[in-house]
């Protein structure tokens, strides 16, 4: 099975990327760094040469790039080649919102699939930042039957998708999520019992076709983006 890199310093040597074709999950607390690890994966996709689009439903554009300005991340520059492309649904969240108090809630649930309808019919990776804002008052059943139809709509594409899940859409749905999804990555911030210190760690729940480790991966972010510390540097 082919594998598209993610970017993330010391993961690919785990996992070898991301299978190709195939939806991963991404969780995590605030500030645990979802955003910087889709823009990072965004990043190296283009770089490999697919075609990626980025789906913000919370940042602007603007906001993101500013973010990815600050690791020295020329996106602009993939932008202008036609490999990168942001799809703004933040002001769409507004409307909805308007829409619910105008016609009523049962007719404004989520529907995922719609999320990917105005990306180019191009585009190999696809990037959901987040799916919360279209979760909202969703039941567990209508959820699953969403997310299933998204992920099969994105695996008859043949995409290969990262989608996020904010910590409350997590805490709701993740089992669902996981089930559905061929891998799941966790974000952590956590204290370390032996230094006493905050720490930040990723949990490898799941990647199909693929050996991954148990234990909690201890990840730093940095001038450069999110990289792993290896052991020695752990030491």
């Amino acid at each position: 099975m082919e594998r598209i890199k993610t970017g993330i310093k010391g993961l690919d040597e785990i996992i070898s990327g991301f299978p190709q074709g195939r939806t991963i999950i991404l969780t995590g607390d605030a500030g645990s760094g979802k955003t910087i690890f889709a823009l990072q994966f965004a990043k190296s996709s283009c770089l490999q040469n697919k075609k990626t689009a980025y789906i913000t439903t919370e940042e602007d554009e603007g906001d993101l790039l500013r973010q990815t300005d600050s690791f020295k991340w020329d996106m602009k520059h993939l932008m202008d080649k036609g490999t990168l492309e942001f799809v703004e649904l933040a002001g769409l969240r507004a409307r909805v919102t308007e829409a619910e108090m105008n016609i009523g809630v049962e007719a404004m649930k989520g529907n995922f699939e719609k999320l990917i309808h105005d990306i180019s019919p191009d585009r190999e990776v696809v990037i959901i930042d987040s799916l919360g804002s279209h979760t909202a008052k969703l039941t567990p059943y209508e959820f699953r039957d969403r997310f299933d139809l998204l992920i099969y709509e994105l695996k008859e594409r043949n995409i290969t998708a990262l989608i996020i899940l904010d910590s409350a859409t997590s805490q709701e749905f993740n089992e669902l999520a996981l089930f559905a999804a061929y891998g799941a990555i966790k974000l952590m911030k956590k204290e370390n019992p032996y230094t006493g210190r905050r720490e930040r760690v990723m949990d490898i729940i799941k990647m199909r076709s693929t050996r991954t480790p148990i234990e909690f991966i201890t990840y730093e972010i940095r001038s450069d983006g999110i990289s792993l510390i290896s052991e020695s540097e752990d030491e």
